[in-house]
């Protein structure tokens, strides 16, 4: 096992001289995984696994630890999440035992294996009282559970392996959709809004959206340049959801009414971060608008021409 001092760089470099950049994708089939995998796969460097739940259960130990210590892959990417927040709220056990005991286990697999551990973490761990977006520098206090199970996974990864990158990603839509989720924001808009009825979308909470395949391609990227510790990973820009529901009906060519309500008014189990706006204050990357990304998704998807 390497030294806690030494540079990732230099065991990036060590792993390329022996042929051995092979990346694990735990919980590969979800909506940031599948694009990750894809982007592996154009990547002429990387050999990627692919791992499903079923090869590899992060609420598992001997699950993760017997798939990671038979691969032992120099890098294993951990997508596996519990994403439900509402459920999360009245299921913290389930929370809990994928969003951080499920990445101890991972990172102690890791660990064990000389593997690089990187984790997907989430905006969800701030509680949204500062005014301008959050840094990586920023304090983490969550105000629901999946943000506290997430910060718990965090915290896990960072004091179990020795190498490991924690990557926070916020509000995504991908082609794959979150399979918890039963798809994401922009293709629920559409569905409600071909139905001719009005929508109501709170106008209170700021974010930043985010298209898995533009992060996606960016995590290969930090992967690549041997990056470390905290990074903030969104697409340029913030909005409210409201005014994300405009951009997405606008773009499709859907003419619906949308009333702004408050969050207040449009009460959930889980509270919400009224500002989960990312950036990163490191310069590792950067990411196009989102309403740049928004136009190719929804292009992709066939909601829109491309021309």
């Amino acid at each position: 096992m390497p030294k806690p001092g030494e540079s990732w760089v230099k065991r990036r470099e060590q792993v390329a001289v022996n042929n051995r950049r092979r990346v694990a994708v735990i919980g590969s089939g979800g909506q940031l995984g599948s694009d990750l995998v894809a982007a592996l796969r154009n990547h002429e460097t990387f050999e990627v696994i692919p791992l499903t739940r079923a090869q590899a259960d992060c609420t598992d130990a001997e699950s993760v630890r017997k798939v990671v210590l038979q691969l032992r892959p120099p890098i294993v990417v951990n997508c596996a999440a519990f994403v439900r927040v509402d459920e999360c709220e009245d299921q913290p056990q389930q929370a809990f035992a994928v969003n951080a005991l499920g990445a101890l286990h991972v990172a102690r697999a890791c660990a064990e294996a000389d593997s690089i551990c990187v984790y997907i973490s989430t905006d969800y761990v701030f509680d949204g009282s500062k005014a301008g977006p959050y840094s990586e520098s920023d304090s983490a206090y969550p105000v629901n559970v999946y943000g506290a199970s997430k910060l718990a996974g965090e915290i896990l990864v960072r004091q179990t392996v020795p190498h490991w990158l924690i990557v926070r990603a916020a509000s995504l839509f991908g082609l794959t959709g979150a399979r918890g989720k039963g798809g994401n924001f922009v293709e629920t808009i559409l569905a409600k809004a071909k139905t001719g009825k009005p929508l109501r979308i709170v106008n209170d909470v700021l974010m930043s959206p985010t298209y898995t395949r533009d992060a996606a391609t960016a995590l290969v990227g930090l992967v690549d340049a041997g990056a470390e510790g905290i990074v903030h990973l969104t697409n340029e820009g913030a909005c409210t959801w409201h005014e994300f529901a405009e951009q997405i009906l606008d773009f499709a060519g859907l003419r619906v009414s949308i009333d702004a309500v408050s969050s207040e008014e449009y009460s959930t189990p889980a509270r919400r971060p009224k500002n989960s706006v990312l950036r990163s204050e490191r310069s590792l990357v950067k990411l196009r608008s989102w309403k740049d990304a928004l136009k190719e998704y929804l292009i992709e998807k066939g909601h829109m021409s491309a021309s």
